[in-house]
C-alpha cells in the first residue's frame, strides 16, 4: 500500500480540503466540553497555512441522518477552532456545490474555512459519486486526517478521492497508520495484546486475527466469562455469551496449536448485584458461586498480568478489565493502565474505555501512542482494510 503523507506534498498556495473528525462532545448550551479531537489536527492545519494554503475543513457531528439538524451544527466548532488557532475561521453553511465554492473563493492564502456538518446531506453516508464530485470542486489537494472515521466508506473520505488528483494523509492519520504498522507488521518482541470489554462478540474478529501475530493475549472484562464457560467452569450470574462458547473454545484451541499464551484472570472480584455499593469479595476463577457476578479482576491476576507486561517490548491494549465505570470495580483496569504506563515497551492504546481510564489517571503522556479512533482501531486489529485508507492508496 502506497500512501502519500502531507509532508511529501506541495500545498503552497493551493486549496487544501481536509477531512477531519470534529465530532466532539458538547453540553445542552452547545458548549464544547472536550476539544481533544480539534487540537489533535492543529499540526496539520499549521503546516498548511504556514505554506500559504487555503484550508477547507470537512467534518461531521452526531448522526443527523442526511437532514439539517440545528442542534448538530458545526458553527460552535468553528468558534472553538478560531479560539484555538487565534484567527478567524470562515464558516460555510452552504451545501457543497457552486454556492459553497463561491464562498470559498473569497479566501486568501493562509485562511481556514469549515463546512457545515457534512452528514446534513444524504450523499455523504451514501458515498454518492456526484456528492464526492461536488466536494472536489473545493479542492486542489485532498488530505484525510480523520482516522476515527476511516472505517466508513463515505463521500468525504472515499468518493471525493476519485475527483481530486493529489490525495494524501495528514499528520494525525500518518501517526495512526505508522504506529499500527510498527506494532503489528514488525514488532519488537515479546509482543502482547490486552483485550478486554464486556463481550466476546465485539472482539471475536480481533482475537482470531492476532493469533499468530502476538506472543501472548491477556483477556479481561466480561468477555473472560465466556472463555471460562468454554473451559467447563461455572460463571454464576456474570455476563456470558452462550452462543459464543464454542467460538471461545476454538480460540483457546488455536492459540495452543500456535504456541500463543492466553492469560485469563486467576481470581475475580465478585458481588451480588451490578451496583457500585454492592459488597464485594475476591475468589478464585474456578469457584464463582451461582449467585455472584464477576465485575473485576483480582489482585493475583493484576500481579500476573503486570509481570507479563513489564517483560514485554510491545503492547496493544483495547478494552477494560472490568466494570471500571464503577469506582468500586475499577482497580483492575487502573492497575493494568499503570503497568503499561510504567513499562518500557512500545504501548499503543485504542478504544474509548481504555483511553478514558488512562485520561482519568492522568498518565496519557506515559503511553507511546493513544489512538483517537474507536471503530477504525478495532477494524485494523481485525485485519480489515479501511475504506478511507484504501481510497488514499494510489
Amino acid at each position: 500500500m502506497t500512501i502519500k503523507y502531507l509532508d511529501q506534498m506541495d500545498v503552497s498556495g493551493k486549496r487544501v480540503l481536509i477531512r477531519v473528525d470534529y465530532n466532539v462532545p458538547y453540553d445542552k448550551n452547545m458548549k464544547i466540553t472536550d476539544d481533544t479531537r480539534i487540537t489533535a489536527t492543529i499540526d496539520t492545519l499549521n503546516y498548511c497555512i504556514e505554506r500559504g494554503a487555503k484550508v477547507i475543513l470537512v467534518s461531521h457531528l452526531g448522526r443527523p441522518d442526511g437532514k439539517v439538524v440545528p442542534g448538530m451544527s458545526l458553527k460552535p466548532v468553528a468558534e472553538k477552532l478560531s479560539e484555538l488557532m487565534k484567527k478567524k475561521i470562515l464558516f460555510i453553511d452552504a451545501e457543497p456545490g457552486d454556492k459553497a465554492k463561491a464562498m470559498s473563493d473569497t479566501m486568501m492564502n493562509g485562511d481556514i474555512a469549515l463546512l457545515e456538518n457534512i452528514r446534513f446531506y444524504p450523499g455523504e453516508e451514501k458515498n454518492d459519486d456526484a456528492f464526492g464530485k461536488k466536494l472536489a470542486l473545493l479542492a486542489d489537494v485532498y488530505i484525510n486526517d480523520a482516522f476515527a472515521t476511516a472505517h466508513r466508506g463515505h463521500a468525504s473520505n472515499d468518493a471525493i478521492t476519485k475527483y481530486v488528483k493529489d490525495c494524501g494523509a495528514g499528520f494525525l492519520m500518518k501517526n495512526e497508520i505508522e504506529y499500527f504498522k510498527k506494532a503489528m507488521d514488525n514488532p519488537a518482541r515479546p509482543m502482547g495484546a490486552i483485550i478486554g470489554g464486556a463481550k466476546v462478540s465485539s472482539k471475536l474478529g480481533i482475537l482470531k486475527n492476532i493469533i499468530g501475530k502476538v506472543d501472548f493475549i491477556i483477556i479481561g472484562g466480561g468477555m473472560a466469562f465466556t472463555f471460562y464457560k468454554a473451559m467447563g467452569l461455572n460463571t454464576g450470574k456474570s455476563l456470558m455469551e452462550k452462543d459464543l462458547v464454542k467460538e471461545a473454545g476454538e480460540i483457546l484451541r488455536q492459540a495452543k496449536i500456535s504456541g500463543i499464551e492466553i492469560l485469563l484472570p486467576v481470581d475475580v472480584v465478585v458481588a451480588s448485584e451490578f451496583k457500585d455499593d454492592s459488597p464485594k469479595s475476591i475468589i478464585p476463577f474456578d469457584k464463582i458461586p451461582d449467585d455472584k457476578i464477576g465485575l473485576d479482576i483480582g489482585p493475583e491476576s493484576i500481579k500476573q498480568f503486570s509481570d507479563k507486561i513489564k517483560n514485554s517490548k510491545t503492547i496493544v491494549w483495547n478494552g477494560p478489565m472490568g466494570a471500571f465505570e464503577m469506582p468500586n470495580f475499577s482497580i483492575g483496569t487502573n492497575s493494568i493502565a499503570m503497568a503499561v504506563a510504567e513499562s518500557e515497551c512500545l504501548s499503543i492504546v485504542g478504544g474509548g474505555d481504555s483511553v478514558t481510564a488512562i485520561n482519568q489517571l492522568g498518565i496519557s503522556d506515559k503511553m507511546s501512542y493513544i489512538s483517537t479512533a474507536g471503530g477504525a482501531f478495532l477494524e485494523l486489529l481485525e485485519g480489515k482494510i479501511l475504506p478511507a485508507v484504501k481510497a488514499l492508496d494510489k
